[in-house]
């Protein structure tokens, strides 16, 4: 038997996710049958899988002790080792906007596991004393979104549970604005307007494609876009999201016949190589919390917009162009 408190950043979560957290190696039907036995309770009372935990609730877990490997390295042998170089946008007690660069990784992926976005934050508050992972039951420090690993920009990051949970439920809601910078070929036309259709991933190639018409398996995506200058054959795109699909930009920009510049994937090749660019040049530029009803821990951000401070190919191939000139 174990016995675990339950912390502020544990409380309001169901009783079974919590239990399967503690035992990770447990199949989830045997878990199950330990919850039929009465061998997990709350408070010293059995309790039903669907309970939500307070803070300071006692759960006890009356399984075999083979079932309670270790959760978590030893944060001396991995967090302590790794240098958290992040370029900060924002940062308060609840959440981290960082600046991703390109060709860095969100998450684990493809069996690469060291120096991701989310390891250097959860580095970051090891270090700096703002995360005690022996201190949690189960909380780390985790990515409220993500972006494609050749993409740059803003991406959110939680502290804490409550925060993690609010921030989930408004970008699920449709309560965050995110806007990207990108170069295409070509000039679109009109300057200004949307682009709709529906998408359909290729989970095995990685690949999305658009869909005349919705199908099994697509969804709809919806990308705002406005032309913000054209030189050399090129255009400065700014594009706002009101879906947040697989390569969304991307694909539908393509689709519409003005591929990104650098997109090996969607883009023209020959372009590509002309210009030397291999990631597509899609940056997440400006964030902002449209915030309605109740907010919880977060609802002081309620109206702010954060930005990024530059966009190296903006400046690149559009110079003289500031970023500050660009309305919302």
């Amino acid at each position: 038997m174990r016995e675990f408190t339950v912390t502020k950043n544990d409380a309001s979560q169901r009783l079974d996710r919590f239990a399967a957290k503690q035992v990770p190696s447990m199949p989830s039907a045997l878990l199950q049958k330990y919850f039929r036995r009465k061998e997990i309770k709350i408070n010293g009372h059995w309790a039903r899988p669907d309970t939500r935990l307070a803070e300071g609730d006692v759960v006890r877990l009356f399984v075999p002790e083979e079932f309670f490997t270790a959760r978590r390295q030893d944060p001396n042998v991995w967090l302590a080792g790794i240098r958290p170089e992040l370029d900060v946008v924002y940062e308060d007690d609840n959440i981290l906007l960082v600046n991703k660069r390109p060709g860095v990784l969100c998450h684990a992926a493809d069996g690469w596991q060291a120096d991701t976005l989310v390891a250097r934050i959860q580095a970051r508050a090891y270090q700096t004393g703002q995360w005690d992972p022996r201190a949690e039951n189960s909380f780390a420090p985790a990515l409220c979104n993500r972006i494609d690993r050749g993409t740059g920009g803003i991406v959110i990051a939680a502290k804490n549970a409550p925060a993690l949970r609010v921030m989930d439920e408004k970008i699920r809601t449709r309560q965050v604005t995110k806007e990207y910078l990108c170069v295409c070929a070509g000039v679109p036309r009109p300057a200004a307007g949307r682009l709709e259709g529906w998408l359909f991933k290729d989970a095995v190639k990685n690949q999305v494609y658009v869909k005349p018409r919705s199908e099994p398996g697509a969804s709809f995506a919806a990308t705002d876009y406005q032309v913000l200058a054209s030189r050399d054959g090129l255009s400065l795109v700014a594009c706002r999201l009101h879906t947040g699909r697989t390569h969304q930009i991307r694909v539908q920009m393509a689709h519409a016949g003005f591929p990104l510049l650098g997109d090996g994937k969607y883009g023209r090749e020959k372009l590509n190589r002309r210009y030397g660019e291999n990631r597509q040049l899609l940056w997440s530029w400006r964030v902002a919390f449209d915030f309605t009803g109740d907010s919880g821990a977060l609802a002081y951000l309620t109206g702010r917009v954060f930005t990024v401070r530059q966009v190296p190919f903006a400046e690149k191939y559009f110079p003289g162009l500031s970023l500050s000139d660009i309305r919302a």
